[in-house]
């Protein structure tokens, strides 16, 4: 049986291993792709402290490393459910069951592709999902964001700023985001809304020059030649596996106390998976670190 056992080896799952490793609990973290998380598509981040420039990979590997420089071991496994036994948690994966004490859910939230062809291809070389993270390698390039909704525009306002042209395109008829991201954007030059439009390609090649959208009330196409693309269509929870020992929102995500207590005795929260503001790494590591120190105080009694 191990003291903790975390789902997902993203920031979150990697500092709340760190964190429970100096506490000298053990632990094992179960990461169904690659560990990282999300940040593994950044090829820049310039937004976490204590580097400068560093890439999404990197800093993965250093959290990896230090994770198992404690002691922590790591699996790639799929979990497939969480059965609370009250003193014993069962965690199912596709291959295996594993005894805790306590367990961290860290699984993280997986952004909304666009789902066509070349789009894998182009993930952190010309397709961004995170304007914060990664809009400044864009000033005064073209780029396309995709997406009308309140993520969408705020998004669009921060690109608007540094980048020399902003295409905003949109499936619906009109934005849906607040009326007052609406008029920043509609009074920017530099700023085009394209409405009822869908990105019908991505041309294939060595880089992202351009994508051909659709309208979707008369089919015709238009292409837009770029530097890069910004997709902002939503995020994706994948708590549904959970949602026995956890309570979800309406969206999907895991409601949670300031001490990521999910309510159910001896599970935690952590990182995107989590009904938060803000998804960024500086968050996801803050959560990492409540959630450990509060299953270290379960575990202990106090």
């Amino acid at each position: 049986m191990y003291d903790i056992v975390i789902i997902g080896g993203g920031p979150a799952g990697l500092t709340a291993a760190i964190y429970a490793r100096r506490s000298n609990k053990s632990v094992m973290i179960l990461e169904r792709g690659a560990f990282g998380g999300q940040m593994t598509f950044s090829p820049k981040i310039e937004n976490y402290p204590g580097f400068e420039s560093i890439s999404g990979n990197e800093l993965a590997d250093k959290m990896v490393e230090q994770a198992l420089s404690l002691g922590a071991d790591v699996e790639l496994e799929n979990v497939l459910n969480i059965t609370d036994n009250g003193d014993k948690k069962i965690i199912t994966t596709e291959d295996n069951t594993y005894e805790a004490k306590s367990v961290i859910i860290a699984c993280g939230a997986k952004h909304r592709r666009l789902k066509i062809e070349n789009e894998e291809k182009f993930i952190g070389d010309g397709i961004s999902f995170c304007a914060v993270c990664d809009g400044a390698f864009y000033t005064d390039k073209t780029v396309a964001l995709i997406g009308g909704g309140n993520s969408a525009l705020q998004e669009a306002v921060l690109l608007s700023d540094v980048c020399k042209k902003v295409y905003i395109v949109q499936n619906l008829a009109f934005l849906t985001g607040e009326d007052r991201l609406q008029e920043i954007l509609k009074s920017k030059d530099n700023v085009e809304i394209i409405c009822s439009s869908v990105v019908h390609q991505i041309p294939d090649g060595e880089e992202l020059k351009s994508i051909v959208i659709q309208n979707t009330d008369d089919s015709s196409l238009r292409t837009l030649n770029i530097d890069g693309v910004f997709v902002a269509i939503g995020l994706e929870p994948e708590n549904s596996a959970f949602s026995n020992v956890c309570n979800l929102d309406s969206v999907g995500y895991i409601d949670a106390s300031e001490t990521c207590h999910t309510g159910t005795n001896g599970i935690f929260v952590a990182g995107d998976c989590r009904s938060k503001c803000v998804r960024q790494i500086s968050t996801a590591i803050s959560d990492g670190a409540t959630a450990a120190i509060s299953a270290c105080r379960f575990i202990d009694g106090y």
